[in-house]
This record gives C-alpha cells, structure tokens and sequence, in this order.
C-alpha cells in the first residue's frame, strides 16, 4: 500500500525506490494481493480529476470491472432514470452536461447469501445553485469516493471468490450549475415514493444515495452496506482518518469496529439518535434533506437515509473521507481506500 503512486499525469514521474518483501510462511499472500489490488483500484478512481472520471467515466470503470470477473453489469442514463423513477438521480445531475446514471453490478450464484453494496458517485461537486467557496470545492473530485472505496471492496470480494450473491447500485452524477439544474425548495419524488423538499442543493449525496438504496432494499438483501462521502460534520467529529458508521443493529456496528480494528481500517460507531428525526419535517413534502439547525450533521445525514431503507434486516452506511491529508506509514497523501478491509472481514465471517 505504501508503494502506491499516482503516475498518470506526471511527464518525468520520479522513481522512488521500492522495498522488495519477504514474505512469512504463515502469511495470507492472496488475501494481501487482493487487498493491494483493491486498494490502489480505488485510490486511482480518486485520485483522476474530474475531467478524466465523469459519470460516464465511472461507469466504464464499473462495467470494466463486471466483464473482468464475469458479472452482468446494466447502466441506466439520463431521461431513462426518470421513466424508471430515479427522479432524485436525475434530477441532482440535470444540471450538468454531463449526463447521470445508475450503474447496476450483479456477479455470483444466485441462491447464495445476498450482499448489496451501494456507493456515493457523485464525480464533482460544485454544491449546485447553493455554490462551494473555491476552498471547499477543491478536493470534490474526490465526492465520489464512496462509490471507489465500494468498487474496490467489490473487486475484493471477486477476487476472492466470496461465495455471496453480490449487487453493487453507484448512482453516477455531477452536481453543476446550468438552467435545468434543481433549486432549492424543489420538490422531488424519490423511487420509494417519498417526496423530499430541497432544502440545500449542495445536500446531493443523500438524494442520490436515497434512490439507490431504496431499489436495494426492495430485494432485501442479507446485508446493505452504503459508503459515501456525505458530511463535513464527519471530519469536524471524527477527523479525515475515522469514518463514522451508522447502523439499525448494533450488533453488526460492534462486530464491525472489531473487524477494522483488527485489520487497521478503522471506523468509529455514531448514533442513529431518533430525538433528531424530527429535524427532517418539511411542511409541504414527506421530508426536507437538510436540517434547519447547524447540530448533528452526520447523524441527521444518516438519519435521512434510513428513511429509506425499511425491509432489509441488516444496514450499514460508512460516513468517509477517502483522501489522507498528512503522509501515514502505507497512507501516501492523496486517495485512500477507507473501510474495504474492514468490510471485507465482516462479510466473510458472514457467509463463510
């Protein structure tokens, strides 16, 4: 991991010399180059500006990936998201030219246990009408990290061959600003027939999340896990190196922590604190996206989101960062692939 570099957009990139490793008899080597593997996977799809990884770009990442392992990939653009009722993907990226899309990941045998992984791709993110200063917007080509980070994580679990019924939903967007982009106080119907008041354009992520976990819920998989880089209010809590993760069984949260402290792919456990739900109540829709007070961010971020997942018995939804701000020892500063490992142990003390 400590040897990754990012080379594409260096003319002369230097050449840093590399440890050879010797590796212990009792080591896991495929695990290791698995996980290597996933790991620099996701941090490349970070780390590619935005004019290189549109949704577009993300999407033949997906279907790349699908066709390497033999799974069935389906993608659904533009206008065809709003005949199918993905009206909150549609309309989050309608004000790019770029158009949106929901890619769909099918690979395994059908009758084993079912994992549905769904990610964050929103592959920039000006904050829409309700614009990012210059600051903030800098690092947005990193807004879809989440569905990198579940990308990696189901390139592992392939290449493992995990013996799962595994589907992965990344709704691909970019959030712009052109005359058909949505505004605040729009009013927009989500696939699971909830109606949700705009309250701030630059709430994307949970919009596009929403639609996309409710379509996996509507097959209730064994076990739903979201990852997305949805909240400032994570990092003001937690920091860049602890993802905050919510869920509906704190049993599972427990297990999880476990998982990721053993394998140093660490996550931190918030509530899904119900006093909060009320700050979500719109006055002409089901539910605004935004709370109006500035309290509780992350928590009322996953509390939205769990509107929406209502018949799967396990959830899981990982509040991350996916960049290193500071060099760490296999940690170089740039993308990082945040909770993959972690993920991939508790799935695998699932099923096997």
């Amino acid at each position: 991991m400590g040897a990754y570099r990012m080379t594409r957009y260096r003319s002369n990139a230097p050449t840093t010399p590399r440890a050879s490793l010797v590796i212990p008899k009792e080591a896991d080597l495929a695990y290791v180059q698995a996980a290597g593997a996933a790991t620099a996977f996701a941090r490349d799809l970070i780390n590619t500006p935005a004019n290189d990884m549109g949704p577009e770009e993300l999407a033949a990442a997906a279907t790349d990936l699908a066709s390497r392992f033999g799974a069935q990939s389906q993608v659904t653009v533009g206008d065809e998201l709003k005949s199918r009722d993905f009206h909150l993907i549609h309309g989050v990226g309608a004000g790019s030219p770029r158009a949106p899309r929901l890619i769909d990941l099918r690979w395994g045998a059908s009758d084993a246990r079912r994992i549905t992984l769904v990610g964050k791709g929103v592959c920039f993110d000006t904050g829409g009408l309700d614009l990012k200063p210059s600051a903030a917007m800098l690092l947005m080509k990193k807004d879809m990290g989440g569905a990198a980070c579940t990308l990696g994580l189901a390139q592992m679990l392939m290449h493992m061959n995990a013996p799962i019924n595994l589907r992965v939903l990344i709704p691909a967007v970019e959030n712009s600003i052109d005359g058909n982009a949505f505004r605040p106080s729009d009013v927009l119907r989500s696939r699971k027939g909830l109606t949700v008041e705009v309250g701030n354009t630059d709430a994307e992520g949970r919009l596009v999340l929403a639609d996309a976990l409710a379509e996996a819920d509507t097959e209730r998989p064994e076990l739903l896990v979201d990852m997305a880089t949805l909240t400032g209010a994570a990092r003001v809590a937690l920091g860049p190196e602890l993802p905050a993760a919510f869920s509906t069984d704190e049993n599972l949260l427990a297990t999880l922590r476990i998982r990721a402290e053993d394998e140093a792919d660490p996550i931190w456990p918030l509530p899904l604190w119900a006093g909060y739900d009320d700050e979500l109540t719109s006055k002409i829709a089901d539910l605004g996206n935004v709370s109006a007070a500035p309290f509780a961010g992350s928590i009322i971020g996953a509390l939205f989101l769990k509107r929406f997942v209502t018949a799967t018995p396990a959830w899981l939804h990982l509040d991350l960062y996916a960049w290193n701000a500071k060099d760490r020892p296999g940690r170089p500063v740039g993308a990082e692939a945040q909770c993959i490992r972690a993920l991939y142990r508790l799935i695998r003390a699932r099923v096997d």
